[in-house]
């Protein structure tokens, strides 16, 4: 599969474009500096701004299903909700309607699956992001096109282990689970239709 990625160079990003690239796809990646990334014949890099609709235009040319994996990392204006907004709005005119998202437990109607320290630190620390996380998936669930929204507890920088939770069972709470697992759930949403239109979590 040739797939679309948007926030390649954070820490998830970077697990799908390893795993993706090992299980045999490529990948057309948007990125800002494309010194963060080591160069592979299967990886193309488009140097540009998700804010910047040419470059995501040219970011989706000619691919099969986009990943998402935008993250604001320490930016005072979040990024997720206004660049999901530039690729939805791409994504018709290129003829991709497969788009996995992720976003985080503790958005929408998840916000029962933290337990009550969280949600507080999350108030306290993560408001903004948060909202644009919320507003993000807003947008998707409007878009019309083939979702679906993955959403990891607590991160952490752990081996890719495939002993992981998931599913839309609301009484699955908020646990650790590395970037690594969390990429490989989202390797297997581009050619599974299970979670159409649904916003599992992975724990």
């Amino acid at each position: 599969m040739h797939i679309a990625l948007f926030g390649a160079t954070g820490g998830t990003g970077r697990q799908v474009v390893a795993q993706a690239l090992e299980q045999g796809h490529r990948i057309t990646a948007l990125v800002r500096d494309p010194s963060k990334l080591t160069p592979h014949p299967d990886l193309t890099l488009v140097t540009g701004d998700v804010l910047d609709p040419a470059a995501v235009a040219r970011c989706l040319a000619g691919t099969d299903a986009v990943v998402c994996v935008l993250g604001s990392h320490g930016s005072k204006t979040p990024i997720e909700a206004r660049g999901t907004e530039r690729i939805l709005s791409a994504m018709p005119d290129q003829g991709v309607r497969r788009l996995v998202v992720v976003t985080s437990l503790g958005v929408g109607e998840s916000r029962a699956q933290l337990a009550w320290p969280w949600r507080l630190i999350m108030d306290l620390t993560l408001k903004a992001i948060l909202e644009a996380k919320a507003e993000q998936e807003r947008l998707v669930k409007a878009s019309g096109l083939d979702w679906i929204i993955v959403r990891p507890g607590g991160l952490t920088d752990g081996p890719h282990t495939g002993a992981y939770q998931f599913g839309t069972d609301p009484t699955l709470k908020a646990g650790r689970v590395s970037r690594a697992d969390v990429a490989d759930f989202v390797l297997r949403q581009l050619s599974e239709d299970r979670f159409l239109h649904q916003a599992p979590a992975v724990t």
